[in-house]
């Protein structure tokens, strides 16, 4: 019998979609399900990206350039120097998502058997593309007890070495809410500068930052122009996870050049959702004035809510909308197939991500949970108590 190769069996299941099938199960049972494992807002997408789209007049559905539409790149560029970014149409490639930016920006950069060091808990999907590009994820651990700070930069330090390329971060962060600071980020950039590494940040939750906090790029800084590498989407900014639209954005012209050589691998990103994207940055500002509030109340109520729950360890986000939360249980994997397959509460019950899922380092975050505050306040308070109500029968096993 042929064998599959050993990539794929070390790519990780997804900690955010493997319990779907018990999800299906409890639905089939007649339960609703609050799904707090998942980052698919709610929120409406911008009419003018959905109209872009509906009122087009296309006959021949064609190839774009390899680096997307020169006039979204043009708005993007608009775009980011709205945002204090300064960088042109040549620094920016469209990507079919920026997950596909990240394979990018790995690629571009390491080689098998290279290694990037990543703060954890992380995104997921990191470690999947850490694997398929035969890149080594170095961890380093930032704690609940920290509200998942930056670890100290002599942690950092000690952990770089030959193999080293690159620091990866997520700004705000997937699954911790963390919003780093200008301080922060300057720290990191004073270590990519001394130790000659890239510094990539995810950035696709910069809108959404909340009670004053100021997201800071790293493309804000001059002197690591050549090592500073972004990657962006609209799957939140817009509510269009489904457009499947991101970048990769770099000043390094070499970067850039060895990024379009996957990119013209790939032929073109989709053109109905560029046509959607480019559209979607004509959204005015009240759009996000309202999501951003809207999301702050939901933070508000989902932390006060899982507060009144005794035995949790949870800290307040700065920014996306994610939080990591400690339970007083013993194992979060086998908690959430258990509300799924024999917990209800007036027929309903709630699927949340373990979030070990998110860490690299094994037998880390076993007893925590990322829950993602994408429903309203009243689904979100239904959710916690059932929560709060599942956990002591939960012990009394």
């Amino acid at each position: 019998m042929p064998k599959i190769s050993n990539k794929g069996k070390l790519m990780p299941e997804s900690p955010i979609r493997k319990l779907v099938p018990y999800a299906d199960i409890a639905k089939k049972k007649g339960h609703k399900v609050y799904h707090l494992n998942i980052g698919q807002p709610d929120i409406k997408t911008p009419e003018v990206a959905l109209n872009a789209v509906r009122n087009n007049t296309i006959e021949v559905l064609e190839y774009s350039h390899s680096a997307g539409f020169e006039s979204y790149r043009k708005k993007l560029s608009k775009y980011y120097l709205n945002h204090n970014v300064a960088v042109n149409i040549e620094d920016i490639i469209i990507t079919t998502g920026g997950s596909e930016a990240l394979l990018f920006a790995l690629g571009s950069t390491m080689d098998a058997g290279d290694e990037i060091i990543i703060p954890e808990p992380f995104y997921a999907n990191y470690n999947s593309f850490s694997v398929a590009s035969g890149v080594t994820v170095i961890p380093l651990i930032s704690t609940i007890e920290t509200g998942f700070a930056l670890p100290l930069i002599e942690e950092f330090e000690k952990l770089i070495t030959p193999k080293t390329k690159a620091i990866l971060i997520c700004n705000p962060g997937n699954p911790t809410g963390y919003l780093y600071s200008r301080e922060e980020i300057m720290q990191l950039a004073a270590l990519v500068k001394k130790h000659d590494l890239f510094l990539i940040a995810d950035e696709v939750y910069r809108e959404f930052t909340y009670d004053g906090d100021v997201h800071y790029s790293v493309m804000n800084i001059p002197e690591i122009e050549e090592n500073a590498i972004m990657i962006d989407s609209v799957s939140k900014r817009f509510s269009m996870c489904g457009a499947r639209i991101g970048c990769i954005v770099s000043k390094n012209k070499e970067v850039i050049a060895t990024a379009m050589k996957f990119a013209q691998a790939r032929l073109s990103p989709p053109t109905f959702a560029q046509i959607a994207s480019e559209a979607a940055l004509d959204t005015p500002q009240s759009y996000f004035d309202e999501v951003i509030l809207e999301y702050r109340e939901r933070r508000n109520t989902l932390i006060e809510e899982l507060n009144t729950i005794e035995g949790v360890i949870v800290t307040k986000p700065k920014g996306a909308f994610y939080c990591i939360a400690q339970l007083p249980i013993d194992n979060a994997d086998k908690f959430a197939q258990w509300l799924l397959e024999s917990y209800d509460l007036n027929g309903e019950t709630v699927m949340v991500a373990p979030a070990a899922g998110f860490y690299s380092t094994p037998g880390v975050g076993l007893n925590q949970v990322r829950i993602a505050y994408v429903l309203k306040r009243e689904d979100l308070k239904s959710a916690v108590q059932i929560l709060k109500t599942a956990i002591p029968i939960y012990n009394s096993k």
